[in-house]
């Protein structure tokens, strides 16, 4: 069984890989801590829980904020079966319906929401 997923990846200083396609040398990634991070997130969450359209507004705000380069597909990662992402991320979106966003997702990666669309 595989499902699609989009995310909102938000990286801090103790991420894996403290850099992005906004911060190729991680300098303001290794500023951030991680309740910064969470923080950031939170504003994003409440924006998209608040907006008409939700995943809409998930893709817009992936597209300029997300620190993975899925940024570039409002965050879609395409399709994916058990094995192929970090455990909490795996778990969390196996866990939502479709059209359903989770809460904070914590992985080696960063802090992310997700929106299951398959």
């Amino acid at each position: 069984m595989s499902v699609q997923a989009s995310h909102l990846l938000i990286k801090h200083q103790g991420s894996r890989r403290p850099a992005s396609w906004k911060d190729e040398s991680g300098a303001e990634i290794m500023k951030r801590t991680k309740d910064q991070a969470l923080a950031i997130l939170d504003g994003h969450a409440k924006e998209i829980a608040a907006a008409a359209d939700p995943a809409k507004k998930f893709a817009e705000l992936a597209k300029v904020h997300s620190d993975c380069s899925s940024a570039r597909n409002g965050g879609d990662l395409g399709p994916f079966s058990k094995g192929q992402m970090q455990k909490p991320f795996e778990d969390a979106t196996f866990a939502l319906k479709v059209g359903e966003i989770s809460g904070v997702v914590d992985t080696d990666s960063g802090v992310h929401i997700i929106l299951r669309t398959a």
